[in-house]
């Protein structure tokens, strides 16, 4: 029997609430509620597209000429995205993951990523997915299991489905600034959104706006969470929150998309650290050997 392009396929549920995890990337396919398709996913038949449901590690979003320099040393990463001339959402996201866990409710996958010339540190990695009344929280952990520090970072590509469409969704973000990116979608500086087209602090309809935007300088509530929420007046709220460990959003409404995606969704993307940070260092996460790490993000259709 051929074998579909994302790998063995795990499917969750709780109450009127599924999901469905798959090897390949060890990311999110589907995710329902009830009638309400939650995310903007794909067929089994299908190889992930535009990044759809996977897990960035260890770094999130672009890589300037996929060079960065680490403890006195220099590295080369193959250019993933050939069309920006950069290494784009690591490394992870069509490697097999394992399973370690599984119940009716939760599964949990795990990958030992091995040390190569380009990132010569080895990681063990995991991702558990779990259902419950308040929705789905995923939790990431990270050990360095090589002998020297690891520079990491970790993001993912979940797109949530619009009640209606992108221009009649309203918006927020709980973010103070925005990085400013040049013809290749890299960072060249930031800008505070506060009176701008770019603040969402307040919920606002998207309209005509294009979104492929990381927000910084997040506002968190007392419990260090925070949270990006699409709905309207009379539709359906989802929110995407993230724990401390995050400090940043990719909000990105597919206008580069291939069809029959181009505007249909809007990613929704929490990340540790902004586009390039193995070379500027900003919000790096610098793993310790044997020492773990975790963090948390999740959905929650209202």
């Amino acid at each position: 029997m051929p074998q579909a392009p994302s790998g063995t396929q795990w499917t969750i549920s709780h109450a009127d609430q599924t999901a469905t995890v798959v090897e390949i990337g060890g990311g999110l396919r589907t995710y329902r509620a009830g009638d309400r398709e939650v995310l903007d996913g794909y067929a089994e038949d299908e190889i992930s597209p535009a990044g759809a449901g996977q897990v960035l590690a260890p770094w999130p979003n672009r890589l300037r000429d996929g060079q960065y320099a680490f403890g006195g040393n220099t590295y080369q990463l193959p250019l993933s995205e050939p069309t920006t001339h950069s290494a784009i959402h690591g490394l992870v996201r069509w490697l097999p993951w394992r399973l370690l866990d599984q119940g009716p409710s939760h599964v949990t996958l795990g990958l030992e990523l091995a040390a190569r010339p380009a990132y010569p540190w080895s990681l063990s990695l995991t991702t558990r997915y779990e259902l419950a009344g308040d929705g789905l929280t995923v939790t990431h952990g990270a050990t360095d299991t090589a002998a020297e520090p690891a520079p990491f970072g970790l993001g993912t590509h979940p797109y949530l489905m619009p009640a209606g469409s992108v221009e009649d969704t309203w918006l927020t973000v709980p973010a103070r600034s925005r990085l400013l990116v040049d013809g290749r979608s890299l960072p060249i500086g930031a800008a505070k959104v506060a009176g701008s087209e770019w603040d969402y602090t307040t919920a606002k309809r998207i309209g005509s706006g294009r979104l492929d935007t990381a927000f910084g300088d997040v506002i968190r509530g007392e419990d260090g969470r925070h949270a990006v929420v699409l709905g309207g007046p009379d539709a359906p709220l989802t929110s995407v929150w993230a724990d401390a460990s995050f400090g940043w959003w990719q909000l990105y409404t597919a206008d580069s998309a291939a069809q029959p995606r181009r505007r249909r969704s809007i990613a929704v993307e929490p990340m540790t650290c902004p586009p390039d940070a193995l070379r500027s260092g900003r919000d790096l996460i610098v793993l310790k050997p044997g020492e773990p790490w975790t963090a948390s993000w999740g959905i929650t259709p209202h």
